[in-house]
């Protein structure tokens, strides 16, 4: 098997499974939920990472590079993905991280690093200025194929809309919306991007400020035939900021994974779905309506969570 194949065949697998969510809040909202189970498309590559590294990965072996750069955090879903991609595809990769090695990596780096991906730390400063690093990677290792960090460009754009046409073509109706948790939007323009006319967009924030709004247009002005307007960011529902958390959200995490087996993770997925839960009880959704949110994986993070986040209180993700 040729390394165009074996990226092909790595990506040709099953379509995610839909899984409604039958509960008294959405019972009483006259609303129906389903979650689209992207979290189970692959066990070290899931959820959007897997859709946005799809054709990149092809675009790769097509174009004969070498080698894959992409930039992340020291607990990125991101680096994660792409090591994890690249040691199964044989794609060589290079992974810049945010700050200082430590002399101790943690969980997510660990795996990277186990993977293969090397690892390159940069300050911070050095890490905003993506071209010169890249600059001075090309120098020391040769040409590279660049995904800026995580993992957004026209080609993850495509792969997430497949998203959409997955949906439509598992389910007997259209849905009335769709919901997805946004980082740096690039899987809500791909979802805005394939939906229908008449169908709603919602997508939850990570961080909070109005400039995703303008990301998410520059990425649709990419695309052609975009028939749906009907879609918002809300970043009600980010808790203070990326990574920030009250206890009501670990709180609601638990519960949630407790009552229908789903883990969500508590920087994207479970911000979304407590936000969901949050505006069935205010009344945001007229009666009958019917709501599909994409699990967009990330549960990887959750371990590093529990050790950062959660070590000096009396709470832990389950």
């Amino acid at each position: 098997m040729s390394c165009s194949e074996t990226v092909a065949s790595f990506f040709n697998i099953p379509v995610s499974p839909i899984q409604e969510i039958f509960d008294e809040t959405l019972t009483e909202a006259n609303i129906r939920l389903f979650i689209k189970r992207d979290d189970l498309l692959n066990s070290s590559v899931s959820g959007n990472k897997f859709r946005k590294l799809k054709y990149n990965c092809l675009k790769i072996k097509e174009l004969g590079f070498p080698r894959l750069v992409t930039f992340g955090g020291a607990f990125s879903n991101h680096i994660y993905a792409t090591a994890a991609v690249g040691k199964y595809v044989g794609i060589e990769t290079i992974g810049i991280i945010r700050g200082e090695r430590t002399q101790s990596l943690n969980t997510t780096l660990n795996f990277a690093e186990k993977c293969g991906m090397k690892l390159l730390f940069v300050s911070r400063s050095e890490f905003r200025d993506e071209s010169l690093v890249l600059k001075q990677i090309e120098k020391e290792f040769g040409t590279v194929y660049f995904l800026p960090s995580g993992g957004s460009n026209t080609l993850a754009l495509q792969g997430c809309r497949e998203i959409v046409e997955e949906i439509h073509s598992q389910m007997l109706f259209r849905p009335d919306y769709f919901c997805t948790a946004c980082g740096t939007g690039c899987t809500l323009a791909g979802i805005i991007a394939a939906a229908d006319s008449e169908q709603h967009i919602i997508g939850f924030s990570a961080l909070k400020g109005d400039f995703l709004k303008n990301d998410v247009q520059k990425m649709l002005d990419t695309q052609e035939n975009i028939c749906c307007k009907n879609w918002q960011i809300n970043d009600n529902y980010c808790f203070g900021g990326y990574a920030k958390w009250k206890p009501e959200l670990i709180l609601f995490i638990n519960d949630f994974k407790r009552k229908y087996s789903i883990a969500l993770d508590p920087i994207y997925t479970g911000k979304m779905v407590f936000g969901i839960f949050d505006l069935a009880k205010k009344a945001f959704f007229r009666p009958n309506t019917t709501i599909v949110a994409v699990h967009t994986g990330g549960l990887q993070g959750i371990e590093g969570f529990n050790q950062v986040k959660l070590k000096n209180y009396n709470l832990r993700l389950e």
